[in-house]
């Protein structure tokens, strides 16, 4: 995969307050990456930079290879941008609202039609695309911002806080579509929100961000592997049988710094990699070894973990 989007020591300060601090990031064509982090983190701020909204400090970045205060224009016409907050017209149609988007856009009237078509088609909004937007429902509304920027065919879309104040079932709905468009455009996504479980779902990877400064960048299990790590590693056993024999074989391992049974488990705690070694003082024990893995911590954890040294 080619980066998308890259920045470099990308900042933004308003006044005495920085809201992105020094930002260094890469996303990947195809990828759907989350920008986790509370209200005010800087998460915004960063979406708005990398469209040109809004003048970097210091820092740069570039959108598939354009600068996004130069060539602003360029940018946006392979990028789409759903708000926190999208506002329609309510006494219009959803046909009409996208009829004006696409108006926006320049897009010739025959196309820009097929393109609505496709767009409601995807969203599932067919058969209301001609009431009034008034009527929707939250979630409706929702995926006809989706259809929104679907428009322009972009090949990068920035998604901020898709899923909020909707019910369950609408939620599943904007993820499902969300993996969709991954899956069938080829679309690369940042979705930026502060809802944990939501990330966890779909992204690829995920940026912690707190206070405007990126504290943690990777995979939920990459990041997960690296939390555990820092407190010391923790590998998780299944054998038959759990000798005396099979515990004092492990203890003996060196590195190992202690050997605990846990149920119908064994938990091995040291500071660095020893899976092989461990395996194999399985087998010299006598023992049959069912499962080896290195514990790791889930999502909210990491989160937490970062929000609070931060």
């Amino acid at each position: 995969m080619a980066a998308l989007v890259e920045t470099q020591h990308l900042t933004k300060r308003y006044g005495d307050r920085t809201a992105v601090d020094d930002l260094n990031l890469t996303l990947e064509e195809g990828e759907i990456f989350g920008l986790l982090g509370p209200n005010g983190a800087g998460k915004t701020t960063t979406i708005l930079m990398l469209l040109g909204l809004t003048e970097p400090t210091s820092g740069t970045a570039t959108v598939a290879g354009l600068d996004p205060q130069r060539d602003a224009l360029k940018i946006k016409r392979i990028v789409s941008y759903l708000p926190e907050n999208v506002g329609f017209y309510d006494d219009m149609s959803a046909l009409a609202n996208l009829r004006y988007t696409a108006e926006l856009n320049r897009i010739p009237r025959k196309e820009a039609e097929e393109l609505i078509e496709e767009a409601l088609t995807e969203v599932g909004l067919t058969e209301r695309a001609y009431d009034k937007v008034g009527t929707y429902s939250r979630g409706m509304r929702q995926r006809l911002a989706i259809a929104d920027t679907l428009i322009k065919r972009p090949r990068l879309a920035f998604l901020d806080e898709p899923t909020l104040a909707l019910d369950p079932d609408g939620v599943n709905q904007i993820l499902e579509l969300i993996l969709k468009l991954r899956r069938e455009r080829h679309m690369t996504i940042l979705l930026s929100s502060h809802l944990l479980e939501q990330v966890q779902r779909i992204c690829d990877r995920i940026g912690i961000f707190v206070k405007g400064k990126l504290v943690a960048l990777g995979g939920i299990e990459e990041l997960g592997v690296q939390l555990s790590s820092s407190d010391g590693r923790v590998v998780e056993i299944g054998a038959e049988p759990l000798s005396d024999d099979l515990i004092e074989a492990l203890r003996n391992v060196r590195g190992v710094k202690a050997v605990e049974r846990s149920q119908k488990l064994l938990l091995v705690k040291s500071e660095t990699e020893l899976r092989p070694e461990l395996a194999q003082a399985v087998a010299k024990a006598g023992s049959r070894l069912l499962h080896l893995r290195l514990q790791t911590v889930g999502l909210e954890q990491i989160y937490f973990r970062y929000f609070r040294e931060n």
